[in-house]
């Protein structure tokens, strides 16, 4: 009786434990679903509202105000977002490793498969009003570090300012973007000419 006792105990204190743990699994994939959802729609209409969001999510908007009360917490959200996938992306760059400019193509890898997140980044006007939208993140520090040594070791142009480099790069990527979704070019096309040119850019003199 005693066994039985404690085992029901045991099972009691742990139920609420394994619910809660549901429950956040559950509010963590709703929440992304929203903001995946908000990529593709506010991609297509930059004006869209929280119901667009809703409706492209498969939830109430209800639920969606639940999460984002306004649509400035949604852009937060997403920002906030694109900030963390550009660290992780510059984690699986591995930027300490090899040559400079064969990192820098690492990391221009992974930076183009965050393509439309990163475009409403600069499409979207209300993240121009997005107080984390200037601010310099780790991955910006990476980045001109990475130049910065390339440009010490001599295989990258030692001429040019790094952070005018960073920009390069950056415009490069976009132009890349833009290449596939507005003229139908081939994403594995548009990256390669992107990387090509990134090469000749940054080559050092």
């Amino acid at each position: 009786m005693e066994h039985d006792h404690i085992a029901t105990a045991a099972a009691a204190a742990t139920a609420p434990a394994g619910s809660a743990t549901t429950e956040t699994a559950t509010r963590a994939r709703t929440r992304r679903a929203i903001l995946d959802a908000a990529v593709t729609v506010l991609s297509a209409n930059h004006g869209a509202s929280l119901a667009d969001v809703a409706e492209a999510a498969g939830v109430g908007r209800t639920t969606v105000h639940r999460y984002f009360a306004e649509r400035s917490d949604l852009v937060a959200a997403l920002g906030a977002d694109v900030r963390e996938r550009l660290h992780e992306a510059t984690v699986r760059a591995r930027v300490e490793e090899g040559p400079a400019p064969k990192a820098l193509e690492r990391l221009c890898l992974e930076y183009f498969e965050l393509g439309d997140r990163l475009m409403l980044l600069f499409d979207v006007p209300q993240f121009l009003s997005w107080a984390g939208f200037e601010e310099e993140t780790d991955s910006d520090r990476v980045l001109v570090r990475l130049i910065e040594r390339g440009q010490s070791e001599g295989t990258v142009d030692a001429e040019a300012d790094a952070e005018w480099l960073q920009n390069v790069l950056w415009s490069l990527l976009y132009a890349a973007w833009m290449q596939a979704r507005d003229y139908g070019t081939p994403r594995h096309t548009a990256l390669s000419s992107c990387l090509h040119t990134l090469r000749k850019a940054m080559a050092a003199s």
